[in-house]
C-alpha cells in the first residue's frame, strides 16, 4: 500500500495560549485517529522563534503521540543537529525509542536559518562540526558503554530499544551533507528529490567502506487536504496554504532545496502550482500517488476543517486504496 502520513508543524498566526493549546490537543487526537485507520507515520519538524508558533519542540510531540498510539511511526524531518546538546538529544532519543517500542524516526539536518543558531548562541560557522559531533556522540552513546566526550569519560544509560540504535538518517540537500552519512554508515534523507546527489552518496560509500541506503522524496510529493467541494474549500481557506508556502520561501536561498518549494504570491497561483492539492476523495484515488501526505492543519487551518480532511481520507480514500493494493 502507498505510504500513508499526516504532517504536524502546528502553526498558528495570532494564537493564544488557549488556542494554540486545543490545536496541539486535537493533533494528538488526529494521530491516534490515525494510527487506528492504518495511516502509517506521523511527521514532524523543529523551527525556533517564529512568529506563526512554528513547533519548536517535536520530540515532546512525538513522545505525546506515542503516549496515544500504538502503532504509527513518527519521523521528525527534521532535527537542527548542532542545536542540540549530543548527550541530552542521546538520552531524549533513546527514552523516546523505549517507550514507542521502535516507532521513532529521526532525521537530523543542519537547518538553513542563522536566527534559530542566533537564538541559541550557537556559531553559524561551525555547524559542520557541530553536526560530525552530534552525530558521533549519539551513535556512541546508544551503545551504553563509556566514551572519550570532550576530554573526559562518558557514559549514557538507558541503552534504546532499537538494536543496533534508534533510525537515524542525515538529511539535506548537499554534497557535505551525504559525504558525513556515507562516512558515518547512515542513510541518507535527500531534503527534495536529487537523483544526482543519491549518486554522490552511493559512490561514497564505496570510497569509506560502509553500508546505508537512501529515503528520497519522490519526484512530486504534494501536500494533501480533502475536501467534498474544492473550489469552496480554496475559496475560504486557501490562504491558510498560501500563508505556509509564503514563510517557506522567505527562508529559503538559491542553495536550499526542498521538496515544499513554492513561488506563489496569491492563493490561485499556489493552486496552480500543485504543491498542495485539494482534492475530492475520487481525485485522491485517481493521483496514483505513491506517497500520501495528508496536511490537515497547515498554516493555522481550523481544526474542525482539519478533522473534516482527515475523516475523509480515512473514510474515503485510505479503504480504496488498501482495495488497490489488494
Amino acid at each position: 500500500m502507498p505510504v500513508t502520513v499526516v504532517r504536524f508543524n502546528l502553526v498558528e498566526p495570532g494564537a493564544t495560549p488557549a488556542s494554540l493549546s486545543a490545536r496541539y490537543r486535537a493533533a494528538v487526537e488526529m494521530a491516534a485517529y490515525a494510527d487506528d485507520r492504518g495511516i502509517t507515520t506521523v511527521q514532524t519538524e523543529e523551527h525556533h522563534g517564529v512568529a506563526n508558533n512554528w513547533l519548536p519542540s517535536p520530540f515532546a510531540f512525538a513522545g505525546a503521540v506515542f503516549g496515544a498510539t500504538r502503532h504509527i511511526a513518527v519521523t521528525v524531518s527534521a532535527v537542527i543537529g548542532p542545536l542540540h546538546d549530543p548527550l541530552r538529544l542521546a538520552e531524549d532519543i533513546a527514552v523516546l525509542d523505549l517507550l514507542s517500542g521502535g516507532r521513532l524516526i529521526t532525521v537530523a539536518g543542519i537547518g538553513y536559518r542563522p536566527e534559530e543558531y542566533a537564538l541559541f548562541d550557537v556559531d553559524w560557522k561551525r555547524r559542520g562540526r557541530l553536526q560530525d559531533e552530534l552525530l558521533e556522540t549519539v551513535l556512541k552513546a546508544w551503545t551504553g558503554e563509556e566514551f572519550a566526550y570532550r576530554g573526559r569519560t562518558v557514559r549514557v544509560t538507558p541503552r534504546p530499544f532499537s538494536d543496533p540504535h534508534p533510525l537515524l538518517l542525515v538529511g539535506g540537500s548537499s554534497k557535505a551533507a551525504a559525504r558525513r552519512a556515507a562516512r558515518l554508515g547512515l542513510p541518507f534523507f535527500p531534503s527534495a528529490h536529487l537523483p544526482e546527489l543519491e549518486a554522490y552518496y552511493k559512490d561514497r560509500l564505496v570510497e569509506y567502506g560502509t553500508e546505508g541506503w537512501t529515503m528520497m522524496p519522490s519526484a512530486v510529493t504534494p501536500l494533501l487536504h480533502i475536501a467534498e467541494d474544492p473550489d469552496r474549500t480554496w475559496a475560504e481557506y486557501g490562504e491558510h496554504f498560501l500563508h505556509e508556502a509564503r514563510t517557506y520561501a522567505s527562508w529559503q536561498s538559491a542553495e536550499i532545496r526542498s521538496a515544499v518549494k513554492s513561488a506563489a504570491t496569491t492563493v490561485d497561483e499556489l493552486r496552480a502550482e500543485g504543491v498542495y492539492r485539494i482534492l475530492t476523495p475520487d481525485e485522491c484515488v485517481a493521483q496514483g500517488l505513491d506517497h500520501h501526505v495528508l496536511h490537515p492543519l497547515s498554516g493555522g487551518m481550523p481544526v474542525d476543517e482539519g478533522w473534516r480532511s482527515l475523516h475523509l481520507f480515512c473514510e474515503n480514500v485510505l479503504p480504496r486504496l488498501k482495495d488497490l493494493e489488494g
